[in-house]
């Protein structure tokens, strides 16, 4: 078999990603917080970018580095601080010193100070930090009268405890970690369930109901007897069945759930260690007249801009010392001129896509912020792609993490895109979230002992023009976290 070298020319047509595109497609999908964290590393990292502070004048223009030479940077004219008059004297900005503003400027975010009012709250009632259970058990047992070995024991169980303040290991775990008996571990473990909150360190559901029924000083035992016997009765709420079990009236048995009702099954929930964070919106959406405007969210967001000093630096450079090092100067310095140019348009050009997405989402949308979530239009990603005339994955990278406030609240941008339904009585098309909304609101004026069931829920949307299965209705309740009828039901 022979070989031999031939040459084809053939065209074809290949996708390429520039540094530059790859950099502004991973900034437009991060989110607010995620952005602001990798422009200080690229501060720290880029010597050349550094943040224009409040009270200077407007931003230096950028000039790109030619590649052929680097001196056609040119300088931008430096800002002249005048220098403040010296002081002298005595008291010299003691009396004129405004504390009332600086605690207004260095307090907690969200918080108002003001002394002149007399019912302003303490410093110590605002800054706090919240204790843990674990935190609080372990005080607790330490004003407890329990011995070394008892301390050592508690505090595996302490350890072992659940977000819900269930125990996790069981005593024979326990007892042979410490290298003590089953019965210290059980004596331990009693003493403990005596600690505040109601019901914490037991082993389960039943164990937690019983330890708080135990402290109420309940002596009922149709109590006790329905917690060990029929709790999955009360979960589905068939009193009729407990009553006839126990034979006993059925107003007897109404009395003891009631009671049960009020106990905590998540004693340890009260303790929970998640903290609630603040939504920072990128875009707000404010009404004026007929119309509504959209604003960029730039608080807080670092503003960038080439450093004059190392402008000043590139315009000296040459004449003095080894031509190599030069070179190798100059280089560097060029190619922190361009990495710092790419990020400062990256997030220009974020930015600008930010702005014309909400734009198209506001004019989509407009009924929904005129008249409410009940008007909410169907909407997709390939609408507002068409309208501003880009692709749909930069959409869907647009939509991610981003927030906009408006007169009707806070939503993520991605809650204005969903499926639509079609009406029986006209060929429009509603929202699905506007479907489950009308779910919600038929559940909120219910009868609470004659709930609709999802049948019945069924026909009332039909009379409304919705025309939708009753496995549907039955999906978009359990995504709203709504019980069945049977157990929405209430007997008082």
């Amino acid at each position: 078999m022979a070989f031999e070298l031939k040459q084809n020319l053939r065209l074809s047509q290949q996708l390429i990603m520039t540094p530059q595109l790859q950099q502004a497609i991973k900034l437009l999908q991060l989110s607010r917080l995620e952005l602001v964290d990798t422009i200080n590393q690229e501060m720290e990292e880029n010597p050349l970018l550094e943040e224009t502070l409040p009270d200077e004048g407007g931003e230096d223009e950028i000039h790109l580095a030619c590649e052929d030479d680097v001196q056609s940077i040119e300088k931008q004219d430096v800002k002249v601080i005048e220098r403040t008059e010296e002081l002298t004297g005595e008291g010299d900005g003691r009396e004129e010193f405004d504390w009332s503003n600086y605690l207004e400027d260095y307090g907690p975010v969200g918080v108002t100070y003001d002394r002149k009012d007399a019912e302003a709250p303490a410093w110590d009632n605002i800054i706090t930090e919240s204790q843990s259970l674990t935190e609080h058990l372990m005080w607790q047992m330490k004003l407890s009268p329990f011995t070394e070995e008892e301390v050592q024991v508690g505090s595996q169980i302490v350890g072992n405890l659940d977000n819900n303040g269930y125990l996790c290991a069981t005593v024979q775990e326990i007892s042979q970690l410490e290298n003590v008996t089953e019965e210290f571990v059980e004596a331990v473990l009693k003493k403990v369930q005596e600690f505040d909150p109601a019901g914490v360190a037991a082993r389960d559901l039943q164990e937690c109901l019983l330890i708080q029924a135990r402290m109420l000083g309940v002596k009922n035992p149709v109590i006790e007897v329905i917690i060990k016997e029929h709790l999955k009765d009360l979960e589905l709420k068939n009193y009729v069945h407990i009553a006839r079990k126990l034979k006993i009236p059925l107003r007897e048995v109404e009395n003891a759930v009631l009671l049960i009702s009020n106990m905590e099954p998540k004693p340890g929930s009260m303790f929970s260690e998640e903290k609630v964070q603040s939504i920072i919106p990128d875009v707000y959406v404010v009404k004026s007249g007929d119309e509504y405007k959209i604003i960029l969210n730039d608080d807080g967001m670092p503003r960038l801009r080439i450093s004059n000093f190392y402008r000043e630096v590139m315009a000296g450079v040459g004449g003095h010392g080894d031509h190599n090092e030069e070179e190798n100067g100059k280089k560097y310095i060029r190619d922190k001129v361009q990495s710092a140019t790419w990020l400062i348009k990256s997030i220009q050009q974020r930015q600008k896509t930010i702005y014309k997405v909400a734009e198209s989402i506001v004019k989509f949308q407009k009924d929904f912020f005129d008249r409410g979530i009940s008007f909410l239009k169907p909407l997709i990603l390939r609408d507002v792609a068409d309208d501003v005339e880009m692709h749909e994955s930069t959409i869907s990278r647009v939509v991610t993490n981003k927030y906009m406030h408006s007169p009707r609240g806070i939503f993520e941008m991605k809650y204005f895109f969903g499926s639509s339904i079609q009406r029986t009585t006209s060929g429009e098309t509603i929202a699905s979230k506007s479907v489950k909304e009308e779910i919600k609101n038929l559940v909120n004026q219910e009868d609470p002992k004659k709930p609709y069931s999802d049948c019945e829920i069924v026909d009332l949307l039909k009379q409304k023009g919705i025309n939708i299965a009753r496995r549907t209705v039955a999906k978009y309740r359990e995504m709203m976290g709504v019980l069945p009828s049977s157990k929405r039901k209430k007997y008082f």
